[in-house]
């Protein structure tokens, strides 16, 4: 079986770590690629790697994750929001 590349983009240094944690444990078909903390550092880490899944943050400190999606030109990756912030459900469905 081959696995899924990933990368985790999220301002919060802590839930990429517990995300990394629980991928390992529970996702062994995950295989995370990379992780960033910043809008612009994901746009070069998405573009650079080429992942097949991003997990994605909604709001950061320097932008949203609708911004790194927004930057992104070959969109060839699934992506799986990951926010405590309800009220950007819709929005995130619809991206």
């Amino acid at each position: 079986m081959s696995k899924i590349s990933a990368i985790i983009v999220d301002d919060e240094i802590k839930n990429n770590e517990l995300l990394n944690i629980y991928l390992e444990k529970y996702c062994p078909m995950i295989d995370v690629i990379g992780v960033s903390t910043t809008v612009e550092h994901a746009t070069q880490k998405i573009n650079d790697l080429k992942p097949k899944l991003i997990f994605l943050d909604i709001v950061m400190q320097d932008g949203t994750g609708f911004d790194v999606i927004r930057s992104i030109e070959n969109k060839t990756f699934e992506v799986i929001f990951i926010t405590a912030h309800e009220e950007f459900a819709i929005k995130a469905i619809k991206f």
